[in-house]
């Protein structure tokens, strides 16, 4: 076994596994249910600050992910395998570009969004719903950095399954295998 290889693929599928777990969290358990909380500036607090500190455990493990991604891409371009491969690695390539820029610009909004009271008080009906309280600019945010998780949960899940179709073909391959060799 690969000792480095290893430990890079395991903190490549940690990392897409935090972002990917969190977000659906959020998403599904978090957002619908702020609701149930008195005040909506109290909703906005939570959610604001909730999303915030989870967005710098996100960041750090997609970067993790892409770091162990790119550096042992270089020498694999998938054609070691065939055609197919190749194409599902370069995709793989824009899924990390794509999910680069969709999760930048989800902290920057969500961070204006958080900026729109003081603490991040913003009132709202819930994670994905602002209220006839909140501010037209703050329910623009809100609209804006949920589309914006929705399309990075999508990418998000697009590498991973990229990922497993990869590690299948990966394994299923004799050239592979002996160019896999190769590596540290």
């Amino acid at each position: 076994m690969r000792t480095l290889s290893t430990v890079g693929w395991v903190v490549h599928n940690l990392g897409l596994a935090i972002c990917f777990g969190g977000s659906v969290f959020g998403k599904v358990a978090l957002n619908p249910n702020l609701d149930v909380i008195g005040p909506e500036a109290d909703r906005g607090k939570i959610l604001n600050t909730s999303w915030n500190r989870f967005n710098v455990i996100s960041a750090a493990s997609f970067i993790a992910s892409a770091a162990t991604w790119f550096p042992g891409r270089l020498g694999l371009s998938g054609g070691e395998i065939d055609d197919q491969t190749r194409n599902l690695v370069l995709a793989k390539d824009l899924l990390f570009a794509a999910g680069t820029a969709s999760g930048i610009a989800s902290v920057v909004q969500g961070r204006a969004l958080a900026g729109q009271a003081p603490g991040g008080a913003t009132p709202i009906a819930s994670g994905t719903t602002p209220s006839s309280n909140t501010p037209e600019e703050a329910a623009r945010l809100l609209r804006s950095v949920n589309q914006l998780g929705n399309a990075n949960l999508l990418i998000t899940g697009a590498i991973l399954g990229v990922t497993t179709i990869l590690s299948m073909k990966a394994t299923e391959s004799t050239r592979f295998s002996a160019v896999s060799r190769l590596l540290p």
